[in-house]
């Protein structure tokens, strides 16, 4: 499949990637997998969804927030890789959703980037994950999601 022309296809437009707000990479490659640090729901610069789950959330907003997370991790994996089409698989992704107390709808949450990433990368998009409850994330962003891919190397 050619991730790339699947995104034109689905009329979708990978964002810009910020710059990292800290001594920390937003990507790093190690043998055939890519690891891209966690992202939150930024949309053209700003953050699109701050909140808890359950509280000042309900659950499709803090899902359509996981789904820009995915968008912004596919982003940072092309500035990685130069072209999605490098990727040979989705291995895992972790999900941390601000939370309020007794919220335990985190999977649904995190079906937004999940969904995402088998629309874009299709069976390569299957993967592992954790969705994690927390009562905190910088910027009281909705959701925070991290990303590992199997890549195809030179």
């Amino acid at each position: 499949m050619d991730i790339e022309q699947r995104l034109k296809d689905l009329g979708i437009v990978l964002p810009e990637t910020p710059a990292p707000v800290g001594s920390y990479r937003p990507w790093v490659i190690t043998g055939n997998l890519l690891y891209v640090s966690g992202q939150l729901p930024i949309v053209s610069g700003r953050l699109a969804c701050s909140g808890k789950a359950g509280d000042t959330l309900n659950v499709d907003t803090a899902r359509e927030a996981a789904r820009i997370t995915a968008l912004n991790g596919l982003a940072q994996a092309k500035a990685a890789l130069g072209s999605l089409d490098r990727i040979s698989g989705c291995v895992r992704i972790g999900g941390f959703i601000n939370s309020a107390p007794g919220f335990i709808e985190q999977p649904a949450v995190l079906n937004g980037a999940s969904d995402l990433l088998v629309e874009v990368l299709g069976e390569k998009g299957r993967h592992a994950r954790a969705a994690v409850g927390v009562s905190e994330l910088p910027l009281d962003a909705a959701v925070e999601v991290e990303f590992l891919f199997e890549i195809i190397t030179d």
